[in-house]
């Protein structure tokens, strides 16, 4: 099957348009053509360097699609199925799947394609990387049937993909990872695609507080509208300093959504006492956090946040489930629609801050 793909073959370069190749669905697999497909920091971070990825790879990770083919051992799915896809696919052996926690899944290589078996996707005999092994950016995808949850038909396409990324890291950061007290007061990071997520996760889970900081007011402004009772731009104030005061000693929760170690020991310095401090944007790698260690004397602590801690066949139909019973917005997470060919403008608009989310929708 020939279709088209947005390319990632150089970094800091833009992505190529091209015509590539997809295999027949193996056994476990599925076939899915791509309906929607948001687009992330992840992306871009990947294009500029600083998420280290096979070259050529196609980008993306956020899609909505229908089903269109089944390998011979899928039973959950047929064709015609409207499906989400997330990278966190899981073997279903390993110590970690069999404790309940599928996200961090060791044996990943389960979910792809042996050696000895033909690539999910070349060009002219060319390997095509689809990245964490979903590919979003492309008019079709090959996919393992774990990354694969099907969805009700009336939910709309550029909805639905959020949950596959933004959704399910944020919300799931607070609601899962974090797991957000009632009445307790939190400060998000950022408030891109994720940092609102994760905001959107802290009210539902009954905070009383929620700050939202970040250098854009556009960003702060609409922050308000998902659930931030209080907005900084740390460039008016001392942000921690300032934190402290709103919230009459410190955060019991401080998510750091943006992937910089500067605002990570911020996140972890304006916490009470027994205060969390949860990692959740992608940090570049060799990056070193610097803390005074006599903080953790009051207890406080940092944690990991990998996809917001999901059981994504558990989790993604519940979040669907809040966003009809209007409890999750997804309606103004979408800023824009853009084609494919569309892909640079995209990540133009990322970076300028102009967006929470475009959404690439194709045919």
């Amino acid at each position: 099957m020939k279709i088209k793909a947005a390319v990632f073959r150089q970094v800091n370069q833009a992505l190529q348009i091209e015509d590539v190749e997809m295999a027949d669905p193996g056994p476990e697999e599925v076939l899915v053509k791509t309906m929607a497909c948001g687009v992330c920091h992840s992306d871009l971070h990947t294009q500029q360097g600083s998420i280290p990825a096979p070259m050529p790879t196609i980008l993306g990770h956020e899609p909505a699609g229908i089903v269109l083919s089944v390998g011979t051992r899928v039973r959950h799915l047929v064709p015609g199925d409207h499906v989400i896809a997330c990278t966190s696919m899981f073997c279903g052996a390993c110590m970690q799947c069999v404790q309940g926690r599928p996200h961090l899944c060791t044996d990943r290589g389960a979910n792809q394609r042996g050696r000895d078996e033909p690539p999910r996707v070349t060009r002219n005999g060319e390997l095509i990387h689809p990245f964490v092994d979903l590919g979003g950016f492309a008019e079709a995808m090959l996919l393992h049937q774990r990354a694969v949850v099907k969805i009700d038909k009336d939910i709309p396409f550029d909805r639905a993909a959020l949950v596959g990324c933004a959704v399910t890291t944020g919300v799931g950061a607070a609601l899962n990872t974090a797991q957000v007290v009632p009445g307790s007061s939190v400060v998000v990071f950022g408030a891109g695609g994720v940092g609102i997520s994760v905001i959107q996760g802290a009210r539902i889970a009954g905070a009383r507080q929620i700050i939202a900081v970040d250098l854009l007011d556009q960003k702060l402004t609409s922050a308000r509208h998902f659930g931030a009772t209080d907005t900084i731009n740390p460039a008016n104030c001392d942000v921690v300093r300032t934190i402290k005061k709103m919230t009459n000693g410190g955060a019991d929760y401080a998510f750091e959504a943006v992937g910089l170690v500067k605002l990570l020991e911020q996140a972890f310095y304006c916490l009470a006492p027994r205060g969390t401090a949860i990692v959740v944007g992608a940090i570049a790698q060799g990056q070193v956090l610097s803390l005074n260690p006599a903080h953790f004397f009051a207890e406080k602590r940092i944690i990991g946040c990998m996809m917001g801690s999901n059981r994504f066949t558990l989790d993604a139909p519940r979040y669907l489930e809040f966003y009809r019973q209007g409890r999750l917005d997804l309606d103004a997470m979408v800023t824009r629609h853009h084609r494919l060919d569309d892909i640079s403008d995209a990540f133009r608009a990322m970076s300028a801050g102009e967006v929470i989310r475009t959404v690439l929708t194709f045919d």
